[in-house]
């Protein structure tokens, strides 16, 4: 199994060394040890590390938090901050950069490291693993978006409140919403049924897992269209409808 690079950002250069050893001695690779947000930002890129911790004190006109935002929207690299400061403005800035938590320091002295290595260990552990999972979660996501896109039929996909969350093009096409704006908009609204008629929902609740439909829709700009289609619930086990995926066709080919 590879070693997991970790990036360090300290500009206390006892506390960095001290850091340095404590991971290498269980395994993790540090390639570099920074003391500035603007090398941080520049070496995370070509480092190309797993995780970086992030001290919100550092040389140089950027601060820690500027970085870390820098740092996570550029490369989408976890950071964790190891700071004394716990002031309730600063840790409210770094919140907003969604770190993958936070680590307090201690002044250093003789008796004890400004930081414990079981929790500095354990902090670093759960960040990549929930980090590698994040990973796959959108890599599959990707994967499923791109599969939808290239299927003939429309599509479209909604959350437990029948919110958007996904239409392919040929969706787009059909209803005149585009995905963009189509977003977080309610299934009624961008799926407009013409004549009165249940509810998609109501289709699913008499059928239990999925039903079919013969409907006039209305797109955006006013065209009437007829289709026809099924829709399927996204239940979990214990049969909450979790979303709703809706497939349809023009009936006249056209």
């Amino acid at each position: 199994m590879a070693k997991s690079k970790i990036m360090i950002v300290e500009d206390e250069r006892i506390t960095a060394e001290d850091l340095k050893g404590a991971l290498e001695s269980v395994g993790y690779i540090v390639p570099d040890l920074i003391s500035s947000g603007e090398d941080a930002v520049e070496k995370a890129g070509k480092i190309q590390p797993d995780l970086v911790l992030m001290d919100i004190r550092l040389e140089g006109k950027m601060d820690g938090i500027k970085a870390a935002e820098m740092i996570r929207e550029r490369y989408g690299m976890p950071v964790i901050y190891l700071t004394a400061y716990s002031d309730a403005s600063t840790v409210q800035r770094a919140k907003i950069t969604e770190p993958s938590g936070f680590i307090l320091k201690e002044p250093f002295g003789f008796i004890r490291k400004p930081f414990e290595e079981s929790e500095l260990h354990t902090a670093i552990e759960i960040t990549l693993y929930r980090h590698k999972i994040e990973r796959r979660l959108r890599d599959h996501e990707q994967w499923l978006k791109a599969i939808l896109k290239s299927v003939n039929d429309a599509i479209i996909v909604t959350d437990a409140k029948e919110q958007v969350k996904f239409m392919n093009p040929i969706a787009e096409d059909l209803t005149g919403w585009i995905q963009e704006d189509a977003i977080g908009e309610q299934l009624d609204d961008v799926f407009k049924i013409v004549n009165e008629v249940p509810r998609l929902k109501e289709i699913l609740e008499k059928n239990v897992i999925s039903g079919s439909f013969n409907e006039i829709i209305k797109s955006k700009n006013g065209i009437k269209i007829p289709v026809y289609g099924n829709v399927t619930a996204i239940k979990d086990k214990s049969t909450n409808i979790n979303g709703l995926v809706v497939v349809f066709k023009r009936i006249d080919g056209n």
